[in-house]
């Protein structure tokens, strides 16, 4: 199923979950160092989508740490059907991290950050930040 290294996640298995002010789509995860030295992560996300179809969903997530961009990553959706639940499972394959890094990260609880854009016909409908600490 996952490769030696590679971690299934669910939004509860995540640890802890602070969410900040609505408005500015804000969520502060908290995990520990092994986390890391992890090679894959796959997360499921249920979404809705109301009255209208979407005919080409996308987001793009980018993850950095301080002001350097660790990964990107793209997930094309397609299109959606109207009136509908969805749940899509993401896959992400981890940036290989020398000690050094990791020990920084550890150090330096939430500056660790990633940013996800939403994309409905290539116009930015939601952005999402989260900041991420490895010291749990």
């Amino acid at each position: 199923m996952f490769a030696r290294g590679s971690k299934m996640l669910g939004f509860q298995a995540l640890g802890s979950i602070d969410t900040m002010e609505t408005s500015n789509r804000c969520v502060r995860y908290n995990f520990s160092p092994n986390f890391l030295h992890l090679k894959t992560v796959g997360a499921t996300v249920e979404f809705s989508v109301g009255s209208n179809p979407i005919n080409e969903f996308r987001m793009i997530e980018r993850h950095y740490f301080k002001n350097r961009l660790l990964k990107s990553f793209d997930f094309n959706f397609g299109f959606v059907i109207p009136d509908s639940v969805n749940t899509v499972e993401h896959i992400y394959e981890l940036p290989r991290l020398t000690n050094k890094e990791i020990m920084e990260m550890v150090k330096n609880p939430y500056e660790t950050r990633s940013d996800s854009f939403y994309f409905v016909d290539g116009e930015l409908i939601m952005h999402n930040k989260a900041l991420y600490a490895y010291n749990g």
